[in-house]
């Protein structure tokens, strides 16, 4: 689950992380009433206006802005409250903007210049350790950073069961240049930002930039955040924090009818059972010369009502020109199945792409002739190679 730089910044401000301090407004009227309540906390004179979407590269879209008054307060955030923010990481469409971050101004002037760096924890998968990636390349994309001066970028790995050494938080400060205070403020800012990783079941912290001001302070000016879908049980709070006006409408929907859907852009819809047999059909589908057009697993219980819901699923993307069911009846007979096809089908009236459906295992041969004897548009197949020959004649 992915959270707004805003809802970032408050997990990480409960766990000690220093973070640039603001305030949240849908409207005009709620920006300039936060910007004064914000120069009466800190003392700030100018604002930043961010841009409150799942994405980054808001700057560079125009969604992140330097107000010096409050009637620029006022202005800039009518001009991007209900604008599509088109950025490096959206569609085309862009994502429209419901709120703003009204933040103070951190950049301000000292003894020290303002230096900038990248911070982020995760998982690496490849040893199953836990990892502090970092870089003194703040405030760039990191993607850059790694391909044009990979020697700029520094790794930390942690094991899950010692957890962040203190010399391992040292050393961070150490590769940044770091003395002084601001060295034992990064080492604070580094041990603190990995028990907030820990803490929260996160799957990623992302700091872009960690900021070390003029007076040596060390904040997180940006948060990008993604939580463990399978740990929100254990953080209510945060479940709570979910935005559905960012996520996709039809993996929403998905989620509340209990399916597993991942929506893609090809030209073939898949239902499948298991996660595997569904990675497999989509290599079958760019093999028979396809696009998948979404993941689709129905689970082991592929009755009239679940395949229905499935079907109206796959059929909202208007690029879908032929579906594939691919079950495997192990757990789940494949007449069963064959027979919540035939019903799910004459409940929806007609469908106007062509279906091919496999089904293997348990009771295959009845649920052939259960869908070759229905009367419907619906092509059975048997085996693998059978149904990819089946989604290429269509397709051509």
């Amino acid at each position: 689950m992915n959270l707004h730089e805003f809802q970032g910044k408050e997990i990480l401000n409960s766990f000690g992380v220093e973070i640039q301090r603001g305030h949240v407004a849908t409207t005009p009227q709620e920006a300039v009433s936060a910007a004064k309540k914000l120069t009466e906390e800190t003392g700030t004179g100018w604002h930043v206006i961010k841009a409150q979407v799942h994405a980054g590269g808001r700057g560079k879209g125009g969604g992140v802005k330097l107000a010096k008054s409050i009637e620029e307060v006022e202005r800039i955030s009518g001009e991007i409250i209900g604008m599509n923010l088109i950025t490096p990481q959206t569609s085309a469409e862009g994502k429209k903007v419901h709120q703003v971050l009204i933040a103070e101004d951190v950049y301000y002037p000292g003894e020290n210049e303002p230096e900038e760096y990248y911070m982020s924890v995760l998982l690496n998968r490849a040893n199953g350790k836990n990892m502090i990636m970092y870089s003194t390349e703040g405030g760039m994309d990191i993607e850059t950073v790694a391909e044009e001066t990979p020697h700029l970028i520094f790794t930390e790995e942690i094991d899950p069961a010692a957890g962040l050494l203190p010399f391992q938080a040292r050393r961070v400060a150490f590769n940044l240049g770091l003395s002084g205070k601001a060295f034992k403020e990064m080492t604070k800012f580094v041990t603190a930002l990995y028990k907030a990783y820990i803490a929260s079941d996160a799957s990623l912290f992302e700091i872009n930039p960690v900021l070390k001001t003029s007076d040596d302070r060390v904040i997180a000016v940006d948060a990008k955040v993604s939580l463990d879908d399978n740990a929100l049980f254990r953080h209510k709070d945060y479940e709570a924090m979910r935005d559905l006006r960012e996520e996709n409408a039809i993996e929403v929907e998905a989620k509340e009818v209990g399916l597993n859907y991942v929506d893609l852009d090809g030209n073939v819809g898949c239902m499948v059972n298991g996660a595997g047999l569904a990675m497999a059909t989509m290599d079958l589908i760019k093999q028979a010369g396809g696009e998948p057009a979404n993941f689709l697993d129905v689970g082991g219980t592929a009755d009239a009502e679940r395949v229905e819901a499935a079907f109206k699923l796959i059929l909202k993307d208007p690029n879908v020109k032929a579906i594939l069911v691919n079950i495997f009846g192990g757990i789940v007979r494949c007449d069963r199945v064959a027979q919540g096809i035939v019903d799910a089908y004459k409940n929806m009236g007609t469908i106007n792409v062509p279906i091919i459906v496999r089904l293997q295992g348990t009771n295959a041969d009845i649920a052939k002739e259960l869908i070759d004897n229905s009367g419907l548009d619906v092509q059975s197949a048997i085996e693998f190679q059978e149904a990819a020959d089946k989604v290429q004649a269509v397709l051509a």
